[in-house]
């Protein structure tokens, strides 16, 4: 039976024509007011209620009144708006699925925080800044400075398709490798921690990597108590989401050299205002929230979504599924 799938999603003409031509069986009908970006929260719009999947970031409220909403497909790692107890009791009680894009995005944020760990171990940013300023050949300082990732500490909190492909990445640097979640499960080549051994681990860490997404239970995790419980000269990335951070704390244990240094790839708000004391820390590296970023992100997105269609008219699991 042909299945009403509404999008919200502005993809470029390639994808848009990989995804119409996959859907040929079904309708296939867009919101008046596309999303140019997957972070940007949806309209409401009166044709959901006629859908029986939604691609893309519906209005939550939107996707609670239809009761013929079968399946939300997002285009989003993080699911923070649909991530509240009504949105899953409802859709539990429909027998309704929730799936985000955490397999589209995790490759780009791995290599992106892979990246950054190398960068700031081999004095690249440092060497950088000197090219744009200065100019000078600081030999022996650089060298001395210089650090190897083999055999180091890497403490990871949160433990979703991010951190799972970044400890593959980071296999063959001999890392060990703590995480910290919820669930306690054994995994291997990574050492499962809770929250309540959390202190017991940061002094331990050279590399403190966010992936947290933000909920009730994640905002402000990374404080002023956590920060100061970290290792002299630790090195601290975020990649998850701003909310879980506390933006003053951690710019003061910049400031005062506890902190070797930080990469930052998210912030609250966004985009991090001008004057934002963050900018100004030298020891404090900034991207404009890209990590999940990539050149063929609307073909892999419509990738995605085309398998996960099949599996669910076939009635099998569905990648990334949250509900």
């Amino acid at each position: 039976m042909p299945l009403t799938i509404w999008c919200n999603a502005l993809f470029d003409e390639a994808a848009l024509r990989q995804l119409r031509e996959a859907t040929a069986a079904h309708r296939l009908v867009f919101s008046s007011e596309a999303s140019a970006s997957v972070l940007a929260a949806g309209s409401r719009d009166p044709a959901l209620a006629r859908a029986d999947i939604a691609l893309g970031q519906p209005d939550p409220e939107d996707c609670l009144r239809s009761k013929r909403l079968r399946w939300v497909a997002l285009t989003t790692a993080g699911y923070a708006r649909y991530d509240t107890e009504v949105f899953r009791e409802t859709f539990r009680a429909r027998g309704a699925a929730l799936t985000n894009a955490s397999s589209v995005f995790a490759d780009p944020c791995a290599q992106h925080v892979l990246a950054m760990m190398l960068a700031l171990g081999r004095q690249l940013l440092p060497s950088y800044r000197e090219q744009l300023t200065e100019r000078g050949w600081r030999y022996t300082e650089r060298r001395a400075a210089s650090q190897l990732l083999t055999g180091q500490t890497v403490l990871l909190l949160g433990y979703g398709a991010i951190a799972r492909r970044l400890v593959e990445l980071l296999r063959p640097f001999g890392c060990t490798v703590y995480a910290v979640r919820r669930q306690a499960r054994s995994e291997s080549g990574v050492r499962v921690i809770g929250v309540e051994d959390l202190t017991r681990v940061l002094p331990l860490a050279d590399h403190v990597i966010n992936v947290l997404p933000d909920n009730e239970a994640t905002r402000d995790f990374v404080n002023a108590r956590r920060l100061a419980c970290c290792k002299a000269g630790a090195r601290f990335y975020n990649v998850g989401r701003g909310a879980t951070v506390d933006a003053r704390a951690l710019a003061e244990v910049l400031r005062s050299g506890r902190l070797g240094a930080a990469y930052l790839d998210v912030f609250e708000p966004e985009p991090l205002p001008p004057e934002h004391e963050l900018w100004e820390l030298p020891n404090c590296y900034i991207t404009p929230h890209t990590a999940g970023g990539r050149a063929d992100q609307d073909a892999a997105l419509v990738r995605l979504f085309i398998k996960n269609l099949a599996a669910f008219e076939s009635g099998e699991a569905m990648e990334d599924r949250i509900i």
